[in-house]
């Protein structure tokens, strides 16, 4: 049988997506679509790796033994997530232990704000480079971060590649889980005077880090992974969905909004898929 030009694969591959068809082998996809897949694939299984990373000190310093569960088995979640993707990567031809061993997954900056730029040469969304210091702000990633890596795996979830929508089934469930922990708890603190103002500042800390996570309005990138299925919406569509699932909440629980304005020169063209 006769090898198919790249322009003959591509000509296919664009056929099945148009149809709603999914690529299921390696053999099937162009350079390009291999390429945009890997990275995607390569920033949740990062965001995740450093997610959980982040969460480990919450374990021994949550407020009680109840929590202490709690957190355990969301590292656990997070840490099988990251796993789970890296298989994928390593069915992708990437070296995976090589790449896990050339990164810091703990590194955290010192820096209040650092927009929307990376710190390292790994794939996490910068969000992950910031440290947890307070249990409001282990609570307020769970109701920002969560509720954002909510919205961006929505496309995921029946992309064009089925072996990562087969995943991301089970991840988002969890994700939701995690979640809804944070939802949990920031109602309750919003409710007790004691704590409603903390809350708050912990909401105009992560809230714009959060909206920084998504990407450029209209970024050539995001075009290409809408041309070959892997995800369905503009980068601010997402972002404003997001914005307003967390409007609707702040209004329920008497908390205010933060302000937020994109760094229009700055923002990353690459989205955030995650955990």
């Amino acid at each position: 049988m006769a090898t198919m030009t790249e322009a003959e694969k591509e000509k296919k591959l664009l056929e099945k997506v148009a149809k709603g068809e999914k690529i299921t082998s390696v053999e099937e996809m162009t350079a390009e679509y291999r390429e945009l897949l890997t990275n995607l694939m390569m920033m949740q299984a990062d965001s995740e790796l450093a997610g959980g990373y982040g969460y480990v000190p919450w374990i021994m310093k949550s407020p009680d033994i109840r929590e202490t569960l709690v957190v355990s088995q969301i590292v656990k979640d997070e840490i099988r997530h990251a796993r789970v993707m890296y298989r994928l990567l390593e069915g992708m031809g990437v070296d995976v232990d090589e790449y896990y061993n050339k990164h810091n997954f703990s590194l955290r900056v010192d820096s209040a704000d650092i927009g929307t730029e990376r710190v390292a040469d790994d794939k996490r969304v910068n969000i992950f480079y910031y440290p947890i210091e307070t249990w409001y702000d282990f609570i307020m990633f769970n109701f920002c971060m969560d509720r954002g890596a909510g919205h961006q795996l929505e496309d995921s979830l029946d992309c064009s590649y089925k072996p990562w929508c087969d995943t991301m089934e089970g991840i988002f469930k969890e994700e939701t889980m995690h979640m809804a922990h944070g939802d949990q708890w920031v109602k309750r603190l919003a409710a007790d005077p004691k704590t409603k103002e903390a809350t708050q500042k912990a909401l105009d800390t992560w809230f714009p880090r959060t909206m920084n996570i998504f990407g450029r309005r209209g970024s050539k990138k995001n075009i290409l992974y809408r041309k070959y299925g892997l995800k369905k919406r503009d980068n601010d569509d997402v972002r404003q969905s997001f914005a307003a699932d967390v409007a609707k909440k702040c209004a329920e629980y008497g908390l205010k909004v933060p302000h937020w304005e994109p760094e229009a020169q700055k923002m990353t063209e690459e989205p955030f898929i995650p955990g």
